[in-house]
């Protein structure tokens, strides 16, 4: 079960994947990184096309979104592979496998998808769980159809895709949740094998065209903690125009290549967030923290409670606009 490749040109010996910036050259027969992509008689196809591992009905906060259609379903599919080999990976059953095991007749299409979205009342697709990258020509054709069907589509991503595939893909994304592992390129290759700089580009892209966006930054004892790079990036992010997108710092738990490292620290996230909040950092929120944790949503011109929430469940929310019920001023999100 192989469909075409979007993105790719033959040079001398073997195909050059232009999806993500590991540019991958492969020869005959090769797998690239994602292993989901391979060179088939010198045509790059994709082996992730209709393939599920994952299918479910999640809460839009679940994401993390908190900014867009609250108390809404989604949802939310996945293939296997991912374009990253991160150490901290929560998902790696999923991610660091390639597609395999499932038979034709299993396979489930774009149309189908889009119906079970209907069926199930939900009002958008989340491509999610792994990077959605892998599987993008799968994404990208049931983005198409959820589009004329008025469904949302949510893209839960690393943001290793290069600029041009993504200006594709943007026409047909409203919001989007890209993990942001770090403000440092050393740490980036380290615990990800990837670099900083593309996955910026990819959240200016999504910041130019208007697509609605959030941020999660996973903070890792030992990896992601210092305090100092931390703040860097939330100058960098204030500093070109993220100031009011939601920052999600959320609590590390052992996983994968990294079971020995003990939780984060609950107290190590309030430190982030409230670095976050004093550097123009108007949302921020702390995530994976101990269930009695509410996270609220606060205007940040009259700090008003606007939405309460425990976990991923949606306790109160005021706002069916972006206009504060209290002080009237503007509140970034789409809440209709």
């Amino acid at each position: 079960m192989t469909h075409a490749a979007q993105w790719w040109k033959t040079e001398e010996q073997g195909v050059r994947c232009l999806l993500c910036p590991h540019l991958c050259y492969l020869q005959a027969n090769e797998t690239g990184i994602c292993r989901t992509r391979q060179n088939s008689n010198n045509h790059l196809v994709t082996h992730a096309y209709n393939h599920v591992s994952a299918l479910h009905i999640d809460p839009v906060e679940k994401k993390p979104l908190f900014h867009f259609l609250p108390g809404s379903q989604t949802l939310s599919i996945a293939t296997n592979g991912c374009n990253l080999r991160c150490a901290n990976c929560q998902n790696a059953i999923l991610s660091q496998f390639a597609p395999s095991g499932l038979k034709p007749e299993e396979a489930i299409s774009p149309a189908q998808i889009i119906e079970m979205a209907k069926k199930n009342s939900c009002q958008s697709i989340s491509y999610t769980y792994t990077e959605p990258t892998v599987y993008y020509e799968w994404m990208l054709d049931i983005a198409r159809l959820a589009k004329e069907a008025g469904l949302k589509n949510i893209m839960v991503s690393s943001g290793y895709i290069n600029p041009q595939p993504l200006k594709e893909l943007i026409p047909f994304l409203d919001a989007a949740n890209i993990d942001l592992k770090s403000f440092d390129d050393d740490t980036y290759q380290n615990l990800s094998s990837a670099r900083l700089h593309p996955v910026l580009k990819t959240l200016q892209l999504l910041l130019e065209a208007k697509v609605w966006l959030e941020i999660t930054n996973l903070i890792i004892p030992g990896w992601t903690d210092n305090m100092d790079i931390l703040k860097k990036m939330c100058v960098w992010l204030a500093d070109n125009g993220f100031d009011n997108t939601p920052l999600h710092f959320s609590r590390f738990f052992p996983s994968h290549q990294l079971p020995g490292l003990p939780p984060t620290p609950v107290t190590v996230i309030e430190t982030a967030a409230e670095i976050a909040a004093s550097h123009n950092m108007n949302y921020v929120y702390m995530g994976n923290l101990p269930i009695n944790y509410p996270e609220i949503t606060t205007c940040h011109h009259c700090h008003k409670t606007l939405i309460t929430r425990m976990g991923n469940r949606l306790i109160t929310c005021r706002l069916t606009t972006n206009i504060c019920p209290e002080c009237q001023q503007f509140v970034p999100g789409v809440f209709n």
